[in-house]
């Protein structure tokens, strides 16, 4: 990891002392047990990493942004309005514009529409402009031992980001990213940039941080990879008018009920089914606003794909409506 050992005996060398919060990461068990479980498991230099954990600072913004409001109680509509906006909708038509082989070449090679690749890139980053401002190594410290409840999934992203930053010769203090540790301008957490970005562009690098035409191969690369199927429809509204739709709107996102067990129980698909698929297996989306009626929809098994990518309902949704808008503009 020539970036961790050239920086880090750059500060011994100069006398800098490591930056100090209450406790030491480095002085804490557990953290030198995970220490020493890269050593053997993975060849790094002890002394190396204790002067980065040493260095390693808790955020306590992050901890608070972690266990902010749960999905369910958050507003669809608000949401949504985040990022349908006519300047993202502006942004991402000149982001197809400026990378339409690489659009074009994502979707022949990996059957995901061009317009759902721009879109997450539109949701994740507004293309790349807000790729975070924190220091990875701090996120991924503060929540792999200082946030129990996902603690084990944090100590695998941060095993990720060693393993990425040595492989990929980056500069382990410098890269920013969110509050929950990912990187670039698709937003990969580190365990998904090293299994799924790939080099688009032949340069002979991967590099999700400043290269477009590479998230755009990744993004497509990642949704192929779990299961994307070319062709097949994603979400469509659904009419619940004549039901009642509790027992199916469970909040899970598997594909479980057919269209035609969704009709016999009142449940029914708003315009047109999806042409070849008409008894297609789906799931019943709620789209909760406070005070205001829901917003059903059913989605199939893309739609299941897509959110793999980000585990929420809303984020999901958002990204195809955002999809929606900049297809229909590109039409205009």
């Amino acid at each position: 990891m020539k970036h961790l050992v050239t920086a880090l005996l750059a500060l011994t060398a100069c006398g800098s002392a490591p930056a100090q919060s209450e406790v030491s990461y480095a002085t804490r068990p557990e953290v030198r047990a995970f220490v020493r479980d890269m050593v053997e498991r993975h060849s790094f230099v002890e002394r190396e990493l204790m002067l980065l954990f040493s260095r390693a600072q808790r955020q306590e913004a992050i901890l608070r942004s972690i266990q902010a409001q749960p999905e369910r109680s958050r507003s669809w509509e608000e949401y949504r309005a985040n990022f349908l906006t006519e300047a993202r909708i502006r942004a991402g038509l000149e982001f197809w514009q400026t990378h339409r082989p690489a659009l074009k070449r994502a979707t022949s090679e990996f059957g995901v529409p061009e317009e759902v690749i721009v879109a997450i890139l539109g949701v994740e980053t507004f293309y790349g402009r807000r790729t975070g401002q924190w220091k990875v190594v701090d996120a991924l410290t503060t929540l792999a031992f200082d946030y129990p409840p996902r603690s084990g999934f944090f100590r695998t992203e941060l095993e990720s980001f060693l393993l990425l930053a040595r492989q990929a010769d980056m500069d382990v203090l410098s890269v920013q990213g969110s509050y929950a540790g990912a990187i670039g301008i698709p937003q990969f957490m580190p365990r998904s940039y090293l299994n799924y970005a790939i080099d688009f562009d032949g340069d002979g690098s991967v590099d999700l941080r400043a290269n477009p035409v590479d998230s755009i191969g990744s993004v497509a690369n990642f949704l192929k990879r779990h299961g994307w199927r070319a062709g097949e429809p994603i979400q469509v509204r659904a009419n619940v008018s004549n039901s009642e739709p509790g027992p199916f709107a469970d909040g899970g996102v598997r594909p479980r009920y057919t269209l035609t067990e969704l009709a016999q129980a009142g449940i029914g698909v708003r315009g047109i089914t999806p042409p070849g698929h008409d008894d297609a297996p789906a799931a019943l989306v709620e789209l909760i606003t406070p005070r205001q009626p829901s917003e059903y929809r059913l989605g199939f098994h893309n739609f299941y794909v897509l959110t793999r990518y980000n585990r929420s309902i809303l984020y999901a949704s958002a990204v195809l409506d955002l999809a929606n808008a900049l297809r229909e503009s590109q039409r205009d």
